[in-house]
C-alpha cells in the first residue's frame, strides 16, 4: 500500500509528517501488527496511565533536544538570574517541566483524554514547540515569584512598568483575587488605612507545591508559555528593580 492509498483508507493519518506516512506505509504486517496493538493498548488506558508511558517513552529524546537549544537556554538563565529566581536549568529541572507542561495542558482531561498524546506529538515534531518548554520554564518561574510578593510589592512593581493599567490587568489583578479567594491574603475594613496597610505589607506564606498549584489553577499554560516568550522577545516586558520592589520603602524613586 503507497501512502496516497493509505491516507485515502485511513484520513487520520494525512496530518502526519510525509516521512512518517511513508515509515508507516512500507512496514511489512509483522510490525503493523505491534503498531495496532500499542494503538489498542494506549486507547484502553486511562489518561493517567497514558501520560506515564507517553513520559517514560519520550522525555529522554525530548530532554536532549531542549538542552541543545542552547541560545534560548542562555537568555532564558540571563532572566532568571535578573528576577533573582533560584532554579537551574539543568537536566532534572527541564525534565520536571516537560512533565509538568504536559500535564498543565491536559487539566481538561476528562473532556480531551487524547490531549496528552497530542502534546508529546507536537513537542517532537517541532523545535519551536521544544522550545515553548523553555517559554514555559521562565514563565512559571516568573508567576510564581509574583505570587510570594506582598500587595504593596506589587505595588512598587507595576510603578516600574511601562503600562500599568495592562500588567495589572494580566498578572497582578489575577493573583490578588487568587489571594484573596484562598484567604492567603485577607483584607479587613480596607476603607482603613492602617489596616489596609497591614494586609498590603503581609508576605503571602506559600510553601512550593502550594505556589504551583496556585500558578497552574490561575493560568493556563498557553499563558504562562506567552509570558516567558515575551520576556525572550522584548527583555523589558516586565520592568524590574529588585532593590526598589523589595525595599519597604522604595529605593527614592
Amino acid at each position: 500500500m503507497d501512502t496516497s492509498s493509505l491516507e485515502k483508507t485511513t484520513p487520520v493519518l494525512s496530518s502526519l509528517p510525509d516521512e512518517a506516512q511513508d515509515w508507516l506505509s512500507a512496514l511489512p504486517w509483522e510490525q503493523r501488527r505491534y503498531i495496532l496493538s500499542l494503538c489498542h493498548m494506549l486507547c484502553a488506558t486511562s489518561s493517567a496511565q497514558q501520560a506515564e508511558f507517553l513520559d517514560a517513552y519520550t522525555a529522554e529524546g525530548l530532554l536532549v533536544h531542549i538542552a541543545d537549544d542552547a541560545d534560548t537556554r542562555r537568555q532564558v538563565n540571563t532572566h532568571l538570574q535578573r528576577f533573582r529566581c533560584q532554579t537551574q536549568l539543568n537536566d532534572d529541572t527541564f525534565r520536571h517541566y516537560i512533565r509538568h507542561v504536559y500535564l498543565h495542558s491536559m487539566q481538561d482531561a476528562e473532556e480531551r483524554p487524547e490531549l496528552y498524546l497530542e502534546m508529546v506529538l507536537m513537542l517532537m515534531g517541532s523545535a519551536r514547540k521544544r522550545s515553548s518548554v523553555l517559554c514555559y520554564i521562565l514563565g512559571f518561574e516568573i508567576l510564581k515569584m509574583l505570587f510570594s510578593m506582598s500587595w504593596s510589592q506589587h505595588e512598587r512593581l507595576t510603578e516600574l512598568q511601562v503600562n500599568k493599567e495592562d500588567f495589572t490587568r494580566r498578572y497582578i489583578a489575577p493573583i490578588q483575587l487568587a489571594h484573596r479567594q484562598h484567604l492567603i491574603v485577607v483584607p479587613k475594613d480596607e476603607k482603613k488605612f492602617f489596616a489596609r496597610r497591614e494586609h498590603y505589607i503581609q508576605s503571602p506564606n506559600l510553601d512550593g507545591e502550594q505556589l504551583v498549584e496556585l500558578t497552574i489553577e490561575t493560568f493556563t499554560a498557553e499563558k504562562i508559555i506567552e509570558t516567558g516568550f515575551s520576556l525572550l522577545r522584548h527583555p523589558n516586558t516586565i520592568h524590574f528593580d529588585y532593590d526598589y520592589v523589595y525595599t519597604e520603602y522604595g529605593s527614592g524613586k
